[in-house]
């Protein structure tokens, strides 16, 4: 019985996501129509920072880094460069995360415009007027007082045009993942100007992604409390555009984002398009007026960050960036995945090892489960006690199913028994076993996290064989043949406690039921290794609880 349960647990889960991608995905909202001047500005050839298309040249990363001068960037987190050609940040690498497990390369998101894997961040000015030179992705800036950018030094770039206008940048950081632009234009004309700000994430290509239905990798943004998800495909279909008075924008891969977040309290109309490359932007609807000899300022946020919870909430509420929790894929199950990774990470930092974590998370659950638990085994035991009587009666009504209908009925009521009570413990837990699922599933911090033994990702599926007799056999084996020692476990387990319920009257049902434990054994075992553990140590706590409550109910016996 528990074994079917599963079974309609796990396809219950599949229809859960499928039925959120058809009927929940937010809407692509149309684009604003009073925004008449602005769509010229974007329409101008002389806007080349938004519309310049860029021809790729084959050459290496650091070729690409060596044809322009850099002004260094670091702290405890990132090191990367900022290109004085363009004034792009276009250069950044994660200190603290390798690319693989026991590996010393680490993790680099950003790179340089011309190359293959070209990503990269622009900000600036752009205007109405096309008798106005702006500074565009082939400007060279200057670079003014401070060489390197760290977290108590900024630095502050410059140009000039031939009309007498200057353009300034000051950019800061801190001592994690965010950039802080203050950028100004100073007027030493008589003529007036209007100027709007803007900023854009270029992505040259399709990174490598999981493309799994759980799980957005792509262009994201929260405008006026909305959460937007456009995948790569989509945008290449169809451009997204939408006006909001706050939020923020960026593309997000699974362990990592790059974030703009505009100058608050300012409307802005939002851009994902495809033109040769991926583009995330926003510019300002209203515009910053120059007068004559003055000068004009706005500020923007850039968030180039692994996906640490700590982190990404830290800024959400210290910068007042709304949702920005949602770089992190909690899924429509949020009010139950984000709880759950708080209760794994305190006892993570009580027990020190995120397998021990997830074994006292799963003690805490089977707790909170643990009276409705009792009321669903006591029936099963009672259900079992009369598996005799019930196969006498399909046996004396095998050729009238309404009587034994019937007879069954009038059975289950004489010794209140409810033969669906053993699913509700199952049904009650989906929601936890998915939400489990995707917290090993999306957060960095689970990323190469080790348990004992021969699990050193949590996040990975178990890398041993029953086929190699796990690792003692000196060969590999093709990976739909990776059952590990931990899904094996948990088939025996499923085994130990289907033996434990009470077996289907029907023959041939009996013998699908055999089956189970070892079909689900095959379709769990690619997950990842820490909810494999989850799912063992549940089922052994299942089965003595289980033990426990049949020893303890006695049934009247049946004549």
């Amino acid at each position: 019985m528990d074994s079917k349960n599963t079974i309609a647990a796990i396809a219950l889960s599949s229809a859960v996501i499928v039925l959120y991608s058809l009927f929940f995905v937010p809407e692509k909202q149309p684009a604003s129509q009073n925004l008449i001047e602005k769509e010229k500005i974007e329409q101008n050839s002389d806007a080349p920072a938004l519309e310049q298309k860029q021809i790729l040249t084959q050459v290496s990363r650091k070729d690409a880094l060596n044809k322009s001068e850099r002004v260094k960037f670091e702290n405890l987190n990132i090191e990367g460069s900022i290109s004085l050609k363009g004034a792009s940040i276009d250069d950044l690498t994660f200190k603290n995360y390798n690319v693989e497990l026991g590996g010393s390369k680490k993790v680099t998101l950003l790179g340089p415009r011309n190359i293959k894997e070209g990503y990269l961040i622009e900000s600036g000015f752009v205007t109405s007027d096309k008798n106005i030179d702006i500074p565009n992705s082939e400007t060279t800036w200057s670079l003014v007082g401070n060489n390197k950018l760290t977290e108590n030094s900024p630095i502050k770039l410059s140009w000039t045009n031939n009309q007498g206008i200057t353009f300034e940048k000051e950019i800061s950081l801190d001592d994690k993942y965010l950039f802080s632009i203050k950028q100004s234009v100073k007027n030493s004309t008589n003529k007036k100007y209007d100027f709007y700000s803007y900023g854009q994430i270029i992505r040259n290509e399709i990174p490598d992604i999981i493309d799994f239905l759980i799980l957005h990798e792509g262009l994201i943004a929260t405008l006026d409390d909305e959460l937007i998800e456009e995948d790569y495909d989509d945008i290449q279909e169809k451009k997204f555009s939408k006006t909001a008075d706050k939020g923020w924008l960026g593309i997000s891969d699974k362990y990592w984002i790059t974030s703009l977040i505009p100058p608050q309290n300012k409307s802005f109309k939002t851009t994902f398009d495809y033109k040769d490359k991926f583009r995330a932007n926003f510019i300002a609807t209203k515009p910053l007026e120059l007068g004559a000899n003055s000068s004009i300022t706005d500020e923007l946020q850039i968030i180039v960050a692994a996906k640490r919870v700590d982190v990404i909430d830290g800024y959400a509420e210290t910068l007042a960036i709304d949702k920005f929790d949602l770089v992190i894929d909690w899924g429509f199950l949020y009010f139950i995945t984000k709880p759950l990774f708080f209760g794994i990470d305190y006892f993570f930092k009580l027990l020190g090892n995120y397998g021990l974590a997830i074994i006292a998370i799963t003690i805490c659950i089977r707790l909170v489960f643990f009276p409705l638990a009792n009321f669903s085994f006591r029936s099963m035991a009672k259900m079992k006690a009369l598996t005799p009587e019930m196969v006498r009666l399909k046996e004396l009504h095998k050729n009238d199913k309404m009587k034994l209908q019937q007879e069954m009925m009038a059975l289950y009521k004489k010794e209140k028994v409810n033969p669906m009570s053993g699913c509700l413990p199952i049904l009650v837990q989906i929601p936890v076993f998915f939400a489990l699922y995707k917290v090993l599933f999306v957060t960095i911090e689970m990323r190469h996290m080790p348990f004992y033994g021969w699990i050193h990702d949590l996040s990975e599926r178990d890398p041993t064989s029953i086929f190699n007799l796990f690792g003692l056999l000196p060969y590999d084996v093709p990976s739909f043949l990776m059952i590990g020692a931990w899904p094996v476990a948990m088939g025996v387990s499923m085994w130990v406690q289907q033996k434990l319920n009470p077996a289907p009257t029907d023959p041939m049902q009996a013998k699908i039921f055999m089956f189970f434990p070892l079909f689900l054994t095959v379709i769990l075992a690619p997950f990842p290794s820490g909810l494999v553990i989850y799912w063992t140590v549940n089922n052994i706590l299942t089965m003595a609880q289980q033990v426990f409550i049949m020893r303890r109910t006695t049934v009247k016996t049946v004549t």
